[in-house]
């Protein structure tokens, strides 16, 4: 199954840059990709500029949600346990809402354009650290995680209220500019921005890799984890910091994206009937970069004027699917 997701995923991956408004036939897609030249040099730019990146940004985004969804739901033992549960989008969130609601005087103040897509994720980054930081902080502080999952809603809470203030008083055009930015985007990132997304999602997956034994282990409980010698309070503050690495950096780079970090790692359990991470891993990886690429091809259909804001795709791709599973099969938890 897993050699059967991954090669779907290729395939995939090729309509995701094969589909458009214009229609470049698959063999010159194979020999651009190669490093060949084709015959109209115009689909080259177009496939090495503008799908590509979009492409691997999905896959990124794919990767990175479904495995901090993973994380979460595993350490909170809770099945509807998301990548910003513990508010880190609503952080990313204020630090955008701060650049584009105030004018930008913000961004100005700090000797930055305030207009520049780069000056948004420095600001959406920022944001999600701040929130992170505070989490981390009273993890030191709490033993239960139920209760830690608490304090992080409420912490989203409150930065969300901030937010909706921001909203409130802005001007027209600044309020419109952060609503198209929680839409969520996969086309805007860049090759240099890639060059910065990729890398951290990387890293995050390593870090996920390296924690498999103990979130084995957690799946029995905090007590059974200690009773087997792991130190929990280290191992939560490593999935907390893995989790904000990947989700505080896809929605930095593309927006709040829902549905993804939720759905998948069920997804995952129901295909291949397991809890071991050995295997969940990979296959919520893989399924989540399967859906992910799914829904921007959708979003990307030749018929439609304008790119589908990827949140909308999403969730009504998704949120119906999930439901028929869960009334059918139950939720394997």
């Amino acid at each position: 199954m897993i050699i059967v997701l991954g090669f779907a995923c290729f395939l995939l991956f090729l309509l995701d840059i094969a589909l458009g408004s214009v229609a470049i036939p698959l063999g010159d897609i194979l020999t651009t990709l190669a490093g060949g030249e084709v015959e109209k040099t115009s689909w080259q730019n177009i496939i090495l500029n503008f799908r590509l990146p979009r492409a691997l940004t999905a896959v990124c985004a794919g990767a990175g949600l479904s495995l901090s969804g993973l994380l979460m739901q595993t350490l909170f033992r809770n099945p509807i346990a998301g990548p910003f549960v513990l508010g880190i989008s609503s952080g990313a969130g204020l630090g955008v809402a701060l650049l584009i609601l105030t004018t930008g005087s913000l961004g100005m103040a700090v000797g930055l354009n305030p207009f520049h897509h780069w000056t948004m994720v420095i600001f959406a980054m920022a944001g999600a650290a701040l929130v992170l930081g505070l989490v981390l902080l009273m993890a030191r502080h709490v033993r239960d995680v139920t209760t830690l999952l608490i304090v992080g809603l409420m912490f989203g809470s409150a930065v969300s209220a901030v937010v909706t203030v921001l909203q409130y008083y802005s001007e027209q055009e600044a309020l419109k500019r952060f609503v198209l930015w929680g839409f969520g985007n996969l086309g805007s990132v860049t090759w240099s921005e890639l060059n910065v997304l990729l890398p951290l999602i990387l890293i995050g997956i390593i870090w996920t890799v390296l924690l498999i034994k103990p979130l084995n282990a957690l799946l029995l409980g905090e007590d059974y984890a200690q009773s087997m010698g792991l130190k929990t309070k280290t191992i939560r503050r490593s999935i907390i910091i893995a989790t904000a690495i990947m989700a505080g950096a896809i929605t930095a780079f593309c927006g709040p994206i829902a549905f993804i970090g939720i759905a998948i790692p069920h997804l995952a359990r129901m295909s291949f009937k397991t809890q071991e991470h050995q295997l969940l891993v990979p296959a919520t990886i893989l399924t989540g970069i399967l859906l992910m690429l799914a829904c921007d091809i959708l979003a990307a259909l030749p018929f439609f004027e304008q790119s589908l804001p990827i949140n909308a795709v999403t969730s009504l791709l998704g949120a119906p699917v999930v439901i028929w599973i869960v009334l059918k099969r139950g939720v394997v938890y």
